[in-house]
């Protein structure tokens, strides 16, 4: 009677396995070690399942890594669309947009370099159309177009790319106050005649905040842009 009465309790259900899911688990793979840390034996054990089984869905690493930087750029351009107000100039728009990839590269360094890798391929197509559509609506003419949105977009993955550069070179428990600050003393201390330069923006490296430079450096090229053409 005891074990009639007891309460039955719900079957556990596996979440099924699917394209999407793979690709998330990949990306925290990606996010954890790297792309070298990116193995399908790696994935399966994530996913508790065999190889075979994800190479259902995707044909190879290539691949993956395709979907799972067009997952991450996709939700980088959706955040920013969604930030710019629906009457956003066409500055405001670039604005949203390039700290939109700002970020995912901050959150995920492993991103520039495949964007990167893979001129080409529809992640990075995405980001420039987006880019030149606002250089269209900056009046720049058809001739100048493909510069202009190019000098954004290199500015946009050079910038983001060296910040993420900078953020695996920390050293180990060290903050970002700390590694700054390191780096600025090294900057002071350099030969006053050969770096006189450097030496003298020592202390706004030391105090500078990475996104509001990085948006001061966009601003500089569309300023640029608008005032060239």
């Amino acid at each position: 009677m005891a074990a009639a009465t007891r309460a039955r309790r719900p079957e556990r259900r596996e979440e099924p396995l699917s394209r999407e899911r793979i690709v998330e688990a990949a990306i925290e793979l990606l996010d954890e070690a790297g792309e070298g840390g990116l193995t399908f034996r790696a994935l399966a054990q994530r996913l508790s399942t065999g190889p075979g089984a994800i190479y259902w869905h995707v044909t190879g690493k290539d691949e993956l890594l395709g979907a799972a930087t067009d997952a991450v750029v996709g939700g980088a351009m959706t955040a920013a669309g969604d930030a710019a107000e629906a009457d956003a100039t066409p500055q405001e728009a670039v604005r949203a947009l390039a700290l939109g990839v700002f970020d995912a590269i901050d959150v995920h360094p492993w991103i520039g370099a495949q964007l990167a890798r893979a001129p080409a391929q529809s992640p990075l197509l995405r980001v420039f159309e987006h880019l030149g559509r606002q250089v269209q609506a900056l009046g720049v003419p058809h001739a100048a177009q493909f510069t202009a949105a190019s000098a954004l977009l290199n500015y946009i993955l050079g910038v983001g790319g060296q910040n993420a550069a900078n953020a695996r070179h920390h050293r180990p428990g060290a903050s970002r106050t700390e590694f700054l600050g390191a780096v600025s003393d090294s900057w002071a201390n350099l030969d006053a005649e050969e770096y006189a330069f450097t030496r003298g923006v020592a202390d706004q490296l030391r105090d500078h905040d990475d996104r509001e430079e990085f948006l001061a450096g966009i601003d500089l090229v569309v300023a640029g842009i608008t005032a060239r053409w």
